[in-house]
């Protein structure tokens, strides 16, 4: 069994996976970095990673397309956004409970539109899932090759989108804004930055990357749906924030963390490793306790985080 777990395929295939496993994880946390940097603690992530993957299932099982299905995700995730923004922004609702709140109502929902479309059935719909693609030439570089130019396309993506955000949140002058807001509003709209605009657009981009990256899970990975599918990747990716300081290339580092302890798990399972199955699942569950502990005394919040905004 050791030698199976030191050998070359195994140790290249665990690294491949952490990188794509993590994908989904990183997305909802990039968006919640734009969230929590305007001040609003989008807690709802999981039921919005939910939504993103029953709908992103659907869209791509009936319409027959992929994009299609992550669009379909991504808009659910989307919608999901405008409610909680509407609640937390405009109604003054307490954040928190908010959350908590959509992650019920998106569990129930996406449990009673399952069963009401497919019924109960031992047989699921399935679809073909997105399959990886062979960049030319770099895929045959030793390790490298399966490990970073095998990956499915929403690897690179999600790792373009990470340039992004970071590029956005301190070189521009919207991320000057954005990060204004969730520090010390009233002085940001002095200078003539419209808070309330500001915290819808980023709680909005939040719940359209949570929902892209529930998709992804449904549509990318397994072809098919389950209920409650998500399986707590929307808190991990709201640990995986407060563990990376609220920076999106460290959110990226982090991500990895959580991507491993998953991909191991998985590994672990398939290799028959004589260990009860539900310690395994436990792994990533238990890192997020540990980094919630590590982050939570050498993190600072956006001063304003949680806190809601009524313009005098």
């Amino acid at each position: 069994m050791l030698e199976r777990i030191l050998s070359e395929a195994f140790i290249v295939s665990l690294l491949a996976a952490t990188i794509r496993t993590s994908s989904p994880i990183l997305l909802g946390a990039i968006g919640e970095i734009y969230s929590e940097r305007s001040g609003v603690l989008n807690i709802g992530l999981e039921g919005q990673m939910l939504m993103g993957a029953l709908f992103g299932f659907l869209g791509a099982y009936y319409l027959g397309n992929h994009w299609l299905g992550l669009g379909c995700g991504m808009l659910a995730g989307g919608v999901i956004a405008v409610i909680l923004a509407f609640l937390c922004v405009s109604l003054y609702a307490n954040q928190v409970v908010t959350g908590v709140t959509i992650n019920v109502l998106c569990l129930g929902l996406t449990t009673y539109t399952y069963r009401a479309l497919f019924g109960v059935s031992m047989t699921v719909p399935n679809i073909e899932p997105i399959q990886p693609v062979n960049l030319p030439l770099l895929r045959d570089i030793p390790w490298l090759g399966p490990i970073l130019f095998q990956q499915k396309i929403f690897v690179y993506l999600t790792l373009l989108l990470v340039l992004v955000a970071y590029f956005t949140l301190y070189k521009t002058t919207v991320g000057l804004q954005v990060r204004a807001v969730g520090e010390h509003p009233s002085a940001a709209e002095t200078m003539g930055v419209n808070v309330y605009k500001t915290r819808y657009l980023c709680i909005v981009l939040s719940g359209l990357l949570a929902g892209v990256g529930g998709a992804i899970l449904s549509v990318g990975e397994v072809g098919t749906f389950t209920l409650n599918m998500s399986a707590g990747r929307g808190f991990m990716a709201l640990a995986i924030v407060i563990f990376g300081g609220w920076n999106p290339l460290t959110a990226l580092a982090a991500s990895l963390l959580f991507g491993a302890a998953d991909a191991l798990q998985l590994s672990m399972q398939a290799l028959g490793l004589p260990v009860p199955p539900e310690l395994l699942l436990s792994l990533p569950y238990a890192l997020t306790v540990i980094a919630m502990g590590l982050a939570a005394s050498r993190s600072r919040a956006p001063a304003s985080l949680a806190l809601p905004y009524l313009k005098e």
